[in-house]
């Protein structure tokens, strides 16, 4: 089964009366992960005063933390915006920097929120499903039809090496696999060497 989810980090920041918002979003897959994430957001932001965070992980633990901004203004919006992004195996630290103007719950909500979004919307979006890896390698003449055949059959391309023949790794859905290596075998006429990965949960 598919999930949403970030590729790599990312980071936005929004002003509100004069306090700087900065969130710092990245793909996690632990809570192990997630903590250290935490801490060197931590680390790298020494004098800033809340680091409120909030993670959504696969294995079903979530949590989050206002970080000492006044209760359920600040991890809890974070968490939200998370949570209504679909997302998983994700992990929000959003880095204050106090501007010396009080914003009221309201205005906290609204700052820590927008953050998130900020934070979401310069993040890559990755939909992960079970994927195989089919190697395929052919002669010269058989490449062309191979090529077309698996683009035909939603496979992507993810490594080509020549040498005295071709190898090309494809990328495919799991439930797809077996029809492309018959399809594979079809368009080169039964020549092609072929040789699939066991699932695993990929971009695709």
């Amino acid at each position: 089964m598919g999930y949403r989810t970030v590729k790599g980090e990312a980071s936005a920041e929004v002003v509100e009366k004069k306090s700087r918002f900065i969130a710092h979003v990245a793909h996690v897959v632990s809570e192990e992960e997630a903590l250290a994430f935490l801490g060197r957001i931590r680390e790298e932001n020494v004098q800033a005063r809340h680091n409120v965070y909030a993670y959504l992980l696969r294995s079903g633990r979530t949590r989050y933390s206002d970080d000492g901004e006044p209760a359920q203004t600040s991890g809890l919006p974070t968490f939200q915006v998370l949570e209504h992004a679909g997302l998983e195996d994700v992990i929000c630290v959003t880095t204050r920097y106090f501007g010396g103007v009080l914003l009221g719950t309201g205005g906290l909500v609204r700052a820590y929120t927008q953050a998130a979004q900020a934070g979401l919307a310069v993040s890559r979006i990755v939909q992960i499903e079970p994927c195989v890896d089919v190697t395929c390698r052919i002669g010269y003449p058989e490449l062309d039809a191979i090529l077309r055949r698996a683009s035909d059959a939603g496979a992507k391309v993810e490594a080509t090496e020549y040498g005295a023949d071709v190898c090309v790794t494809f990328r495919v859905l799991a439930a797809d696999a077996p029809g492309l290596m018959a399809t594979l075998t079809d368009a080169s006429r039964g020549s092609a060497e072929l040789s699939a990965t066991d699932p695993f949960d990929a971009p695709f």
